[in-house]
């Protein structure tokens, strides 16, 4: 007994803090958007989550650098999922609430079922044409009263897509390729690297000196973003798919709903019927999303 809760409550307290600490990055997004322009809260946060990787990889760990192709894979890996994904995610959060925010990220993995169909040759199943259908309905459903207001607006959740879409092709191009035995730490902090250096010449463009004010709620925002989101998260994601894969597809669904509440509390965003059912709605595709995989890998194993 003391055996299975030594092993159950590691797993509760990461799953539950994952689920947080991912959540909050909408949030945390809005918070630094009161004092400085997005990509200059993007960019100060990958030059800082990268450094801390780099240095913990090379320095403390004594990991190898990348080599060869290597290169080439962490610079295409970056530009889809730093420079896009979240250059083109801190430019919606402009135009979008945090909840609405926190919500549509939660329907990554949906997106990336789908286009695993057509990328990696992976078969297509009613379930997951109708998880996607439900997920998109589920964050149109909140947004939709908040589009009156000006607080959503349509251009913010097309750029929002945009960024979901670019996440899925990092994460299929990510397993898709031979990374050897280069370390996770190593992957990450190059790919977050690389990420910010095809984004500053964007963020110098359009810089302007009176719209960025570094105060403690810049700061406050940007480090929590590239310290307890962009490591802390990931490395406890990690941790809880190396355990079990399916198992941990339980805690995405939890991330929409500390989503809004943190929105709620911190950033007062309204929660109704709308908001309820956009999130019921989510969470429902994200269940049918992950019995979609489970039946194909049941299938693929009574095959072999």
């Amino acid at each position: 007994m003391s055996d299975v809760n030594h092993k159950k409550y590691p797993w509760l307290i990461a799953g539950i803090l994952f689920s947080v600490l991912w959540a909050s990055a909408s949030t945390a997004t809005k918070i630094g958007l009161t004092t400085a322009q997005p990509l200059t809260i993007a960019l100060v946060r990958f030059t800082i989550a990268s450094a801390l990787m780099l240095f913990i990889s090379h320095v403390l760990q004594g990991n190898r650098l990348p080599s060869g192709k290597e290169w080439k894979q962490l610079s295409i890996y970056g530009l889809l999922n730093i420079s896009i994904y979240l250059g083109c995610y801190v430019i919606a959060m402009e135009r979008v609430t945090a909840g609405i925010g926190s919500l549509a990220v939660a329907t990554n993995p949906v997106f990336i079922s789908f286009l695993s169909v057509f990328l990696l040759k992976r078969p297509l199943t009613l379930q997951s044409l109708v998880a996607l259908a439900i997920c998109s309905g589920g964050v149109i459903c909140a947004a939709w009263p908040l589009l009156s207001e000006a607080s959503v607006t349509a251009p913010g959740l097309m750029i929002l897509l945009l960024s979901m879409l670019s996440y899925s092709l990092a994460s299929i191009y990510f397993s898709s390729q031979s990374w050897n035995d280069l370390h996770l730490f190593t992957i990450n902090g190059w790919q977050t690297l690389l990420g910010g250096i095809f984004l500053l010449p964007v963020t110098w463009f359009y810089y302007q000196d009176a719209e960025n004010d570094f105060t403690y709620s810049f700061w406050g925002a940007v480090l929590w973003l590239a310290i307890p989101v962009s490591i802390v998260a990931v490395l406890l994601w990690l941790w809880l798919i190396r355990i079990s894969a399916i198992r941990a597809g339980f805690w995405l669904f939890l991330c929409p709903v500390f989503g809004y509440a943190i929105a709620a509390v911190l950033m007062n965003d309204r929660i109704d019927e709308y908001t309820i059912t956009g999130v019921a709605m989510v969470i429902t595709g994200l269940l049918l999303s992950q019995r979609s995989k489970k039946n194909i890998r049941s299938a693929k194993q009574l095959r072999d």
